[in-house]
């Protein structure tokens, strides 16, 4: 290497000294997510003041994590780090909601510490959900490091960008991917291999809602792929495993892929879609 190549690497280390590591953004989230499900990490606090002062710790760990980029994006990291810890009462509602949707969607659950403790539909899930807040307060990178972490230990790529309503359930959950502007209703349970995902991959698209829109009380069986921005799947429908779909499909509908013998003797395989009234 040149003395300019080092003196340019130099720089570039210089100009991001502050910017948060991979490490210390799990630090962070593993020790909330600790701190909200004490069933999850049995740390403990002796006295409620040393458990006000942890609290206080995470509110600064936040701060710190955001500061720098906060000057780079303009966002105020002071009034985003209160406004994410203000939520964290709803967001906690809402994780409950999703650990009863798992235990209640999965036989072989045995309780909902099961769930908090060794499932990793819920660790992805409390991911996106914490990263969701800051993402919607303006905060680039940190929400994506976030999920991408849980991406990384659990092969659930969630988007912290999707909006994603209650009692969400992700059964086994490996290889699930869940596109930046994919809307999912409540009551949605989807199992491994699900793509909810794009019909374009092209950068001037990046502002269009290019993922589907799944409706209330819908599952969604593995390797199903749903794509496209106009693409809604109907409320109370149940989509089989192994479907391509790229066309909306109607509210109380099953969808299935088969496979029939032509009158050639070659397999054809075929979507079916049965709808049925409510």
């Amino acid at each position: 290497m040149n003395d300019q190549f080092i003196n340019q690497l130099y720089a570039s280390h210089k100009e991001c000294v502050h910017c948060p590591s991979r490490e210390e953004v799990r630090s962070f989230f593993e020790n909330l997510l600790g701190t909200l499900f004490p069933n999850y990490s049995k740390v403990d606090h002796e006295s409620p003041a040393k458990f006000n002062l942890h609290i206080l710790n995470l509110r600064e760990e936040l701060y710190e994590l955001l500061y720098t980029q906060s000057k780079a994006t303009g966002f105020d990291a002071g009034e985003v780090t209160k406004a994410f810890f203000d939520a964290l009462p709803e967001i906690y509602n809402q994780l409950h909601q999703d650990v009863t949707a798992m235990f209640k969607g999965d036989p072989a659950a045995v309780s909902e510490d099961e769930v908090i403790r060794s499932y990793p539909g819920f660790y992805a899930i409390a991911a996106y959900r914490l990263a969701h807040q800051l993402a919607i307060s303006g905060v680039q990178i940190l929400p994506r490091m976030i999920t991408e972490l849980a991406h990384s230990l659990t092969g659930i790529d969630i988007h912290p960008n999707a909006t994603i309503g209650s009692h969400f359930c992700i059964d086994h959950g490996t290889g699930i991917v869940i596109g930046e502007t994919t809307t999912i209703g409540n009551h949605v349970k989807i199992y491994q291999g699900v793509t909810l995902g794009a019909l374009s991959v092209k950068k001037e698209d990046a502002k269009t809602k290019r993922h589907p829109t799944i409706e209330d009380h819908v599952v969604i069986y593995s390797n199903a792929t749903i794509l496209g921005g106009d693409t809604v799947i109907g409320k109370n429908s149940t989509i089989g495993g192994n479907v391509w779909i790229t066309k909306s499909i109607p509210p109380n509908s099953t969808v299935h892929y088969s496979t029939r013998v032509s009158a050639e003797g070659e397999n054809a395989y075929e979507t079916n879609i049965i709808k049925t009234e409510s």
